[in-house]
């Protein structure tokens, strides 16, 4: 549409500055011409937009010109709004910025639209607590005044001192460079270098934080994806972790991939069983783990844990042998 179209067109001007109609144009996708018109029709509607000629002319708007325009389309905003239904609380900390956000999109909306915008909102859950099994997501709580610490160091690009209890071994202070934030499933992590040397800390066991005035030592442009990927392979390849082929009961495949580190390889078997390559953190993980799911799940390979579930099963045999 092309009141969209000029909303965005302002936007850009806004958000870049001087452009000229060839760059609007591209980045609008339309036409030289197209943006020429547009820009007619914006100077006629009273919105301070000019041209500056010369080698380094374009289009520019007026010192302090500010618009409440947000240019949000029905689906733009009930995207923003569903995101924002699910639970901020956990977004590094951001959760009462993002409900003040949420709150701001629904004003900004044209009169019609609030209403229909925010009850379809409603008509999308994000992340419940339970799922259909009532099991409990577990959240991991990260103190507020440690996460606007590390918030601060990460978006300011200083060093941070880190209070860090790394799992069986007590708490000790570090400096770090932080590089970025992430959370998967409810759990947030800062990837950071120590030293020069590449190191992941899990927030929840950020005992206190505190940024430095020292600028961290930290390239200017991050690929967090590309880190995290990185990095995820690397922890996999630990030279701990126990890779274990296992036949699952279809109804148990999740609450087995609930409990692993990854799932290397999945096949249908002739049984209409699963079969599954899965990385557990360590021998007795795996035991745990399918030693839960009793006789819908069978561990193959390796040789050494079908011994040690066979042997627990054994000894719970014996136990209640004479049972009534």
């Amino acid at each position: 549409m092309r009141a969209d179209r000029l909303v965005s067109l302002v936007l850009l001007l806004r958000q870049r500055g001087r452009l000229t109609a060839d760059t609007l144009a591209e980045e609008l996708e339309v036409s030289t011409r197209t943006v020429l018109r547009d820009i007619e029709a914006l100077s006629a509607a009273g919105v301070p937009v000019y041209a500056e000629r010369g080698r380094h002319g374009g289009f520019v708007l007026s010192p302090g010109f500010r618009t409440e325009l947000t240019g949000l389309n029905h689906d733009e905003a009930l995207a923003l709004l569903t995101a924002g239904s699910g639970r901020g609380e956990l977004v590094f900390g951001l959760g009462s910025a993002l409900a003040s956000a949420m709150r701001k999109v629904v004003d900004a909306l044209p009169e019609g639209h609030r209403a229909t915008a925010s009850d379809a909102a409603r008509r999308f859950l994000v992340d419940p607590e339970t799922d259909l099994l009532s099991r409990r997501l577990v959240t991991e709580e990260v103190p507020g005044t440690t996460m606007i610490e590390v918030r601060r160091a990460v978006l300011a690009g200083r060093k941070l001192r880190i209070h860090y209890a790394p799992t069986g071994r007590p708490p000790q202070w570090r400096t770090v460079d932080p590089i970025g934030l992430v959370t998967v499933r409810d759990r947030a992590y800062l990837l950071a270098t120590r030293d020069g040397e590449d190191r992941t800390y899990r927030l929840s066991r950020v005992l206190a934080a505190e940024e430095l005035p020292e600028a961290a030592q930290r390239p200017d442009r991050v690929d967090l994806d590309r880190i995290w990927r990185e990095r995820s392979a690397e922890f996999l390849s630990g030279s701990d972790h126990l890779t274990v082929q296992v036949r699952v009961d279809p109804a148990r495949r999740e609450e087995l991939l609930d409990t692993a580190l990854a799932v290397r390889a999945e096949e249908p078997g002739a049984d209409g069983r699963l079969r599954l390559d899965v990385t557990f953190q360590d021998f007795r993980h795996a035991a745990w783990a399918l030693w839960q799911l009793g006789t819908d799940a069978e561990a193959l390979a390796p040789r050494s844990l079908r011994t040690a579930l066979h042997d627990r099963a054994a000894a719970i045999v014996a136990r209640y042998a004479d049972a009534p």
